[in-house]
């Protein structure tokens, strides 16, 4: 992946320092199209520029069926978005206790909005889709916005917790995102971020970067940006495989706090060395890949057994759920 050391300029400026001194990470997407990406200088933020795409007209009628290849979820596809639903349940399970008012931000197909339903939540959802919201609501009975998180209206400090898996390196404008959903969280609430790591290692170098990400955090610069924007960190995550970065969010200032500057001394430099120095055959020298095969195959041979003779989501995730709810249930606790 080649890399401009140069000192270029961006059409749009930086979403976390402001700042337009940029070099290129990379020109192709992972699918081979024309995409420049490029990252900060100055902070170490890496954002598409030109934007790929109209982000509104791309979301609620073309992501999903360039990627899932449907309007409406697949069995395979609710079975699989199940499995990630408890996963996700576990990463917060600590923040449960006790029956909260919840808001899941890009419900998708409901698979996880469901889950927390099940066990006893209020839960309100929003989703730009309308094919998926539709399903969500139909399938499962779930309050849905069909929109963007950006024109959702709730009152001041509505919900205990807010979700937002995998949507915020898809806006156009992350940092209003989060001051939007830090106005939605009571004065003891928490927000949970989970977005890809740019510095994640377990893609093929190809497939770092691609049209549906506009930006691209690394821990440092999404503390950062929700410092910024009056939120601080309570706790982070990686996921085992290095590529997915769960941060839990509170707008109570903690007793000591960290730089509240924009700018990020040796992020730069920090992002760019492991993207440079991200190789297929140092990939391919570590047992990622073909554990991530073998993971696949295995899931797929899962999916093919737990979805014959029924096409009713709501069906196959109780049956998944069930355990789970039997231990996790509000009234349990």
């Amino acid at each position: 992946m080649a890399i401009s050391q140069q000192a270029e300029s961006s059409s749009i400026p930086c979403n976390l320092c402001g700042g337009a001194e940029v070099s290129t990470l990379s020109n192709r997407s992972r699918s081979g199209n024309p995409l420049r990406t490029v990252i900060c200088k100055s902070c170490g933020l890496v954002w598409s520029d030109p934007r790929p795409h109209d982000a509104r007209q791309f979301y609620e009628d073309e992501y999903r069926l360039a990627y899932k290849h449907a309007y409406r979820p697949k069995p395979k596809h609710v079975l699989r978005a199940g499995h990630v639903a408890l996963s996700r349940f576990e990463k917060i399970d600590r923040l449960l206790s006790g029956q909260k008012t919840i808001l899941d931000v890009g419900t998708g197909g409901g698979e996880f909005a469901y889950l927390l339903q099940s066990l006893g939540h209020r839960v309100s959802g929003i989703e730009p889709n309308k094919g998926y919201a539709d399903y969500s609501i139909q399938e499962y009975g779930l309050a849905v916005q069909v929109g963007f998180v950006q024109d959702a209206a709730f009152p001041p400090e509505s919900f205990d917790l807010v979700t937002i898996w995998h949507v915020l390196e898809h806006t156009e404008d992350p940092g209003s995102v989060l001051a939007l959903l830090r106005s939605w969280l009571r004065s003891d609430g928490r927000l949970v971020v989970e977005v890809p790591n740019v510095e994640a290692t377990c893609q093929a170098p190809h497939s770092t970067f691609h049209e549906a990400h506009l930006y691209n955090f690394n821990v440092v610069s999404l503390r950062r940006l929700a410092r910024k924007h009056g939120l601080h960190e309570v706790w982070h995550l990686i996921s085992r495989d290095g590529g997915n970065i769960t941060m839990c969010l509170t707008s109570e200032k903690p007793l000591v706090e960290g730089s509240d500057k924009s700018v990020v001394p040796g992020n730069y430099e920090w992002v760019s060395r492991i993207v440079r120095g991200h190789s297929n055959l140092r990939r391919h020298l570590t047992p990622l890949p073909y554990l991530r095969a073998w993971q696949r195959l295995c899931r797929s041979l899962v999916e093919r057994r737990e979805t014959a003779g029924t096409d009713n989501g709501k069906t196959l995730l109780d049956r998944l759920y069930a355990s789970s709810t039997c231990a996790y249930a509000v009234g349990n606790r």
